[in-house]
């Protein structure tokens, strides 16, 4: 498993993420598609081009899914126990089909869980950018992860 166990995590740490991310034509049209969401300026070229965009943006919930999935093979993949909550979402500049994403994440705080000894919080604070640098996403986050020793903390072992 190549994701992190709650202790080794550190607060203040900053971990770009090496897997990026061009947004095809494909993602837009399936994902707003399958998701019910008939918006004109996520379907519609002669709508879009009429907004104060000047053409179709993707629909922002792909941007959030994807934003939120790109950090997962650096920290997340196999030891976390579930989402507890997103907070904090933003959008400051739309994302267009062609761009592409990059995602750098920040451990904002941690404690151990009260109610299960084999695991601790961690929220976190991920920033998508695009391939001109600028910020397209934020979101804060926080996760369940499993302890190191998860086994050993819930028996009260060492």
């Amino acid at each position: 498993m190549s994701g992190r166990h709650f202790e080794e995590f550190t607060v203040g740490e900053v971990v770009r993420h090496s897997v990026t991310r061009t947004v095809t034509e494909t993602d837009n049209l399936l994902f707003t598609t399958l998701t019910m969401n008939p918006q004109p300026l996520h379907l519609d070229e002669e709508f879009a081009k009429a907004s104060i965009y000047g053409r179709r943006i993707v629909n922002s919930v792909f941007t959030l899914g994807l934003v939120a999935g790109l950090h997962v093979a650096d920290l997340t993949l196999g030891t976390t126990l579930g989402n507890l909550g997103f907070e904090d979402v933003s959008f400051p500049r739309p994302v267009f089909v062609g761009d592409t994403l990059r995602v750098e994440s920040e451990v904002l705080e941690k404690r151990l869980s009260k109610s299960r000894p084999d695991a601790g919080i961690v929220r976190l604070e991920h920033r998508a950018y695009n391939q001109d640098g600028e910020l397209v996403c934020s979101l804060r986050r926080v996760a369940l992860m499993r302890r190191r020793h998860g086994a050993d903390a819930a028996s009260g072992g060492p």
